[in-house]
């Protein structure tokens, strides 16, 4: 097993204040003193509160369904699994189910969670639950998108392959499609 980790005294807030602010996003500056004395001020996003939720859709047939979305990170339409934000008083199994009928036109009576990941922990605190959907039937709710999303059937059996694909590099989606292999794998 892993060898026991020291813990660590964490460093002492000293002032934290909002820097920036825009419609969507907060920049808050923290300066900290660690435990050593040295102090630094770091900056991060805000906490919103708010964490997501991210399915890998499987079909009865045996295909992934992906979707391809465009994303103005990187301006260019990316290849990922639905996802979305949990809204106020949902349980992130409620989320992922009107998330993928939003997205997919699908509801899912098998929810399987594979882990709470973080983006960017550095800058983010919000979380993501990833989840392995099946038993999917066609239900479709009217979702928050500008346009129609194209929905990509994928080979399960290929999936190794999906890995490789140019499109296909956003890293929540990447750790889905592992820890979604691993299970499914050992079933």
């Amino acid at each position: 097993g892993a060898s026991a980790m020291t813990k660590r005294t964490k460093p002492e807030i000293l002032a934290q204040q909002t820097v920036a602010q825009s419609k969507l996003f907060s920049i808050e500056s923290l300066d900290l003193r660690f435990s050593n004395g040295e102090e630094r001020t770091y900056e991060r996003m805000k906490p919103s509160g708010r964490n997501a939720v991210m399915m890998v859709p499987i079909t009865e047939q045996g295909d992934i369904l992906l979707v391809r979305e465009y994303a103005a990170g990187t301006e260019r339409y990316e290849l990922g699994f639905p996802k979305g934000l949990i809204d106020p008083g949902e349980q992130p199994n409620q989320a992922a189910v009107r998330e993928l009928k939003e997205e997919i036109g699908f509801g899912a009576n098998k929810l399987t969670p594979l882990k709470e990941v973080i983006l960017a922990p550095s800058y983010f605190s919000s979380k993501m639950t990833l989840f392995i959907a099946e038993e999917l039937y066609s239900e479709k709710l009217e979702g928050d998108e500008p346009e129609p999303l194209d929905i990509v059937r994928w080979p399960l059996a290929q999936a190794e392959e999906l890995l490789t694909h140019l499109d296909f590099c956003e890293a929540r989606s990447i750790t889905a499609l592992l820890l979604a292999l691993r299970v499914l794998n050992n079933n």
